[in-house]
Formats: structure tokens, C-alpha cells, sequence
């Protein structure tokens, strides 16, 4: 088990090289439980968001953060979404079923469902002079149909332009601003169309028409109608005069543009398919270059990065409404909607610059930048937080403000040591978003005395042996932890005592010692005195007694305790020893002579698992009537075994034989 002291998570907490801040790319994200997407369109009165599936034949609605409220199913190869002016209603496009399906938007249900034709297929939408205006049609043959529903029954109109043919089932646009514009586009590449229609005679005139464009994958109208903007093959998002489709300066973003969508105030969102580049960019209005841009994320670090679909991103409808919906998805067909707050602010980065090191009391400064794709104005003010080990939570400075450059500086005196946090925010202004960077310096501290008694020290098995961790000098923290680590793999490194010491600066535990341990004090520092550690390594020696059996008498002679032996009977000396997984007695046998005693060759004989060990000694014992012996079991660190106790020798046993 590890334990991270305060000071620990403070220094992990502060670690940092030069960094760097910037928001997000999106403030929420959530996978939607789709397997394709056609079309989203977003309620801003239930502030609810509508996605087609066109796969699975359904259309789900979601709520701002992404969590699905309803879903409307039996919708074949449902694609086009449409709200009503008063968003009460979504119309979805089923070609599959060849209808138009109206779904309540506050109970997310199918209230009304409108046939359209055998074989017609409509899939794309639009509201414009007071009609649903629907493309359909097959690959080779698209057209435009009207659904009027002002009377008591609804009135079909189809094939509103006979002169147009296009290939596919037309894109269409309108906008609230215009409301007689219709715009249409055909979404296959050959033979392709971009037509513009007059509707406020009930039908569609067409007013203007260019060819040979390639498929489209989105348009939109700017708020007023004057500008229809295209999402077309190429290295940029087309820009198109609505009275006569004259061409213009387009917005360049990247090859495989995708999808388009543009506010009330006409700000406009241009994405693209692409992976890895920036995928969405963000243009105010009449501006030709990107107040911000964004990159998809590898959702899953396997499928790969996502991307932006066709007519897959939408805006929060109103004035001065921000939030941006995309769908995107990755070749795993995971679909997940985000929502991109403030995508008309530019980014903020604010870069800090401290010292690598530093004297605690000591003056330092802290430098850095704050940038934006879009100008500051004069005199920003930045706010500055320290965060230290006296001030965890972060203690606020005195403001700093940027220079025209965006530069700024500020002095400091850090009163704490270790790893301090400077920490400098711009709070964002109608212009710009928020933005926030900070560097770590490491201020000196002094290193305090730590020490564990009893080093190198050995000890009988089963002692209670006191040890006591003595603290000198520090500033506010006097606590010490006590850690026993039992030499074995079986035994955990355990803390057996925290606490603070006396007002000696000693702490004590006593341990009751059976194998060899490390004990180690530990002490996490504070804001003058660094963390410390101070171990100690101590020997436990084993338990081991040995017993002779098998004689017929004993006796103290030749200044120790014989046993006596009849020459045909076998001594049997029997080892108890503290067991140990493994283990083994060393077992020793000598002879007495000439007044010196003359070792044999030593065995190592194994212990059961209950720690006893039985040796018998046999031969013609005839030979051995009048000499004396000696036997001794011990337990040696490495060579019994394992290296869990210190070499312990049990005591030697003498006997002799008699005829």
C-alpha cells in the first residue's frame, strides 16, 4: 500500500515545467446512441437538440449536455430535420417511408405523419414563404416538393422546378431573415446544381442557377439572404451571391469542406472531414479570417480522430446565442455530440515564465504573455494566485497588467519552500475567452536532522526492542511516521506509529522482533524544512532448542552435561527452530581428542512445517565406546535457506557410549 504524505501530493500537485493554459475545445461531449448521423437541428425553447439517424431509422433528441430525453423510431433512412418557427414541431424527412413525420418537440413524440408519394424518398428540408419545402427524388433524379400545412388539410405540390434536374435529392436552405429565399443544391458530384428560388408566390421561381459545382454536403444562408455559403470539394467553403449566384471570396479552411451552419448575428461555423487538422473554424461576421478553430480529439486512442459529417453541426438559435452543437465520429461509427461553448471568442493562451529555483524570503520575478488571435485592449488586468504548502488553497496577489504587447511581469517573495505555484488567469470579455497558465519554481528548504536508533543491532527472537525517531529543528510540522519492514516477501512494510514527538523530538514504538527489519522514520516536511526519512536495520536471531533422547543416564562430567549411551542403542537429537518456508538446520558433529575437538563434514537438514527437525546417528557403535562427542543445530542467514533472521547457533549437546 503506498501512502502519499501532504507534502507529497503538494509536490505532485505543483510539478510543472513552463505551462501553457488553454480552454478547452468543447465544454461537453457525450456519445450519442447512434450508428450514423443525417441532419441536427436545435430547439432553443426546450433546449433540446434533434439528431437523424438515418441507419437505424430513427431520430433522437437530447438535452445541452447530451443526455438523451426521448427518441421517435420507424423512420426509415430519416435524414433532413426541420424546426417550426415556433418550435413546437421537428419535421423529419423519411424516404424510406416516403413521408414527412412530424415529431412534438416538448413530449419528443410522432404527433402527425404526411405522405409524400410512393417512390418519391424526400430527405432534405426547409421553411420558407410559409411552406415545408422538401427535396427528393433517386441518384439520377432530384426534385423539389412543397407542403403546405396553413389549411385545414395539408396541399402537396411536387416538381416545383421541371428545368432542374438534379442528381439526388436536394440540399435545401432558408432563413427567417429572408423568408421568400429557398436555396437548393444537388449532393452528387456529376452533373451537379446550385439553384436559388423566389417563393413568396406559393411556388418556386427559380431566380438563379449554376452548374457543374461537384456534390454538395451542406449550405447555409447568411441571416439577411444576400449570401448562400457551400460546403463543396476543394480547399474551401464557397461563397455565393443569392441574386445570381456570381461567385465571391470564400473562407478557407481545409480540403474536404463538410458542413457549414451560421448564426443569427452571422457568424459563421465551417467543418470539414478532415482528421488531425483543424476541423472547424470559426469566422465573425466579415471577417475572412479565423477568430478561432478546432481540432476532434482521438475519442478512443484506437478508432482514430473523429470527424465532421455532412450537415452535422448547428447553432443555438437567437441573437447572441453561443453554443455550438457538432456531431462527429470516428471509423468506428462511435457518434458523440459536442457542445462548443463561446466558439465566437477567440482563444486565449497565457504562458508563465518563473524561475527554476529560488531562495525561500527571497525576491523573484515571474514573467509571461497573454495571446489572442484578436487584439486586447489597453490595460488588461490578470489576476496572479501563489499556491504553496503554507497556502494550499492558493493565497490571491496583487493584479498585473499586460502591456500593449501582451507581456506582463510581477515581483514576489515566496515566504514557503518547496514547489510554489504561480498561477495568472485572464477572466475572458465579450471578445475574448477566458485564458489561464502557471509555472512552478522550487524554493530552497532547509533539510532537518532525522534519526532511528539502534542500527546494526541484533536481538534474541521474539524481543521487544524500543525504537525511537528523534526530529530536530523545524518550522510547523513536528509529525513523525514509523515504518516496520519485516525482511520476507510475505510481510508488508507497515506503519506502525504516527505521531508527534515529544518535546524532545523523539517518538517511540516498541516492536516485538522476529525476523530482521528495517525500521524507517518518515517526516513530510513543511514549508521551511524539506521531508526527511532516517531508517535503521536491525537483527532478529531465530529460536532454537535441541533435545537428546534414546540414553540411558545423564550426567554432568568433563565441565558440561553428558548423555550416556548403550553401544546399541542410537541417539536421536530432535531440533525445534522457528520455521520458515524453505528452511534448514545446519547440523554439526565433532569428537573429543587429545584434548581438542575435531569437526566433521556439517549437513543441512530440512525443517517441517512445524519446525522441528530429527537427526538419528547410527553406524557400529562398538567403535565409538569411550569417546566423547558433541552435536550443535543453527540456523545461517543464506545458507538454511532464506535470508529473513540473522545466524543464530543453538547450544552444543555432548554424549558418549558405554559398552
Amino acid at each position: 500500500m503506498r501512502t502519499l504524505t501532504a507534502a507529497t501530493t503538494l509536490a505532485v500537485l505543483f510539478s510543472s515545467a513552463a505551462l501553457t493554459a488553454t480552454p478547452a475545445f468543447a465544454d461537453t461531449s457525450k456519445v450519442l446512441p447512434v450508428k450514423s448521423a443525417g441532419d441536427i437541428v436545435v430547439d432553443g425553447v426546450h433546449q433540446r437538440v434533434f439528431v437523424s439517424d438515418p441507419y437505424q431509422g430513427k431520430v433522437v433528441a437530447t438535452d445541452y449536455s447530451g443526455s438523451v430525453v426521448g427518441t421517435v423510431a420507424s423512420l426509415p433512412g430519416v435524414t433532413g430535420l426541420q424546426l417550426s418557427a415556433d418550435s413546437g414541431t421537428v419535421y423529419a424527412a423519411s424516404p424510406g417511408a416516403n413521408a414527412i413525420v412530424a415529431i412534438d418537440t416538448a413530449t419528443v413524440t410522432e404527433s402527425t405523419r404526411y405522405a409524400t408519394g410512393d417512390g418519391t424518398g424526400p430527405a432534405h428540408l426547409a421553411l420558407a414563404g410559409g411552406k415545408l419545402w422538401f427535396g427528393y427524388g433517386t441518384t439520377e433524379h432530384g426534385h423539389i416538393g412543397s407542403l403546405d400545412l396553413s389549411g385545414a388539410e395539408p396541399v402537396q405540390a411536387l416538381d416545383q422546378d421541371p428545368g432542374t434536374d438534379y442528381p439526388g435529392a436536394p440540399l435545401l436552405a432558408a432563413t427567417p431573415g429572408a423568408p421568400n429565399v429557398l436555396a437548393a443544391a444537388a449532393p452528387e458530384y456529376y452533373n451537379s446544381w446550385l439553384g436559388v428560388y423566389d417563393v413568396s408566390g406559393g411556388t418556386a421561381t427559380r431566380t438563379a442557377r449554376h452548374g457543374d459545382l461537384g456534390s454538395t454536403s451542406d449550405l447555409a444562408l447568411t441571416p439577411d439572404g444576400s449570401r448562400l455559403i457551400t460546403a463543396n470539394p476543394g480547399n474551401e467553403h464557397h461563397v455565393w451571391q443569392t441574386s445570381d449566384l456570381t461567385q465571391l471570396s470564400g473562407y478557407t479552411t481545409e480540403y474536404h469542406p463538410s458542413a457549414v451552419a451560421i448564426a443569427a448575428d452571422g457568424t459563421v461555423a465551417a467543418g470539414t472531414d478532415t482528421p488531425y487538422d483543424p476541423s472547424l473554424y470559426i469566422f465573425r461576421p466579415g471577417a475572412k479570417s479565423t477568430v478561432r478553430e478546432y481540432t476532434w480529439p482521438d475519442t478512443d486512442r484506437i478508432s482514430g480522430y473523429d470527424e465532421l459529417g455532412g450537415a452535422d453541426l448547428a447553432w443555438e438559435p437567437g441573437a447572441g446565442a453561443g453554443r455550438l452543437f457538432a456531431v462527429t465520429h470516428n471509423s468506428d461509427s462511435v457518434y458523440t455530440l459536442r457542445v462548443l461553448q463561446g466558439s465566437t471568442k477567440a482563444t486565449t493562451t497565457v504562458s508563465v515564465d518563473a524561475p527554476a529555483t529560488a531562495t525561500r524570503t527571497k525576491k523573484l520575478t515571474v514573467k509571461g504573455k497573454v495571446t489572442s488571435k484578436l487584439a486586447f485592449p489597453a490595460g488588461v488586468k490578470l489576476t496572479v494566485t501563489r499556491t504553496d504548502l503554507d497556502s494550499p488553497k492558493g493565497k490571491t496577489l496583487p493584479s498585473v497588467t499586460a502591456k500593449a504587447d501582451g507581456t506582463f511581469s510581477f515581483t514576489d517573495t515566496p515566504p514557503a519552500g518547496g514547489k510554489v505555484k504561480y498561477a495568472v488567469a485572464f477572466a475572458g470579455d465579450a471578445d475574448h475567452a477566458a485564458g489561464a497558465g502557471s509555472d512552478s519554481v522550487d524554493v530552497s528548504r532547509a533539510r532537518p536532522v532525522l534519526t532511528v536508533n539502534n542500527n546494526g543491532k541484533v536481538y534474541s527472537y521474539g524481543k521487544d526492542v524500543k525504537f525511537t525517531a528523534h526530529l530536530g529543528k523545524t518550522w510547523k510540522n513536528r509529525t513523525v511516521e514509523i515504518w516496520a519492514d519485516p525482511f520476507g516477501g510475505d510481510k508488508p512494510n507497515k506503519r506502525v506509529k504516527s505521531g508527534k514527538v515529544d518535546s524532545h523530538g523523539n517518538l517511540s514504538v516498541t516492536l516485538d522482533l522476529k525476523r530482521d527489519t528495517k525500521v524507517t522514520a518518515k517526516f513530510a516536511g513543511d514549508s521551511r524544512y524539506k521531508a526527511a526519512t532516517a531508517a535503521s536495520t536491525v537483527g532478529a536471531r531465530v529460536s532454537v532448542s535441541t533435545s537428546v533422547s534414546n540414553h540411558y543416564r545423564a550426567k554432568y562430567t568433563w565441565n558440561h552435561t553428558y548423555y550416556f549411551f548403550h553401544k546399541s542403542k542410537n541417539p536421536l537429537i530432535t531440533t525445534k527452530m522457528s520455521y520458515y518456508e524453505g528452511r534448514k538446520q545446519k547440523f554439526e558433529f565433532e569428537v573429543h581428542y587429545q584434548g581438542k575437538w575435531y569437526p566433521g563434514d556439517p549437513d543441512y537438514f530440512a525443517l517441517g512445517a512445524d519446525g522441528v527437525s530429527r537427526v538419528q546417528i547410527t553406524g557400529n557403535h562398538g567403535q565409538d565406546v569411550g569417546w566423547r562427542f558433541r552435536v550443535r543445530s543453527s540456523y545461517i542467514n543464506g545458507s538454511s535457506g532464506d535470508t529473513v533472521n540473522s545466524t543464530t547457533h543453538g547450544a552444543w549437546k555432548y554424549f558418549t557410549f558405554t559398552g
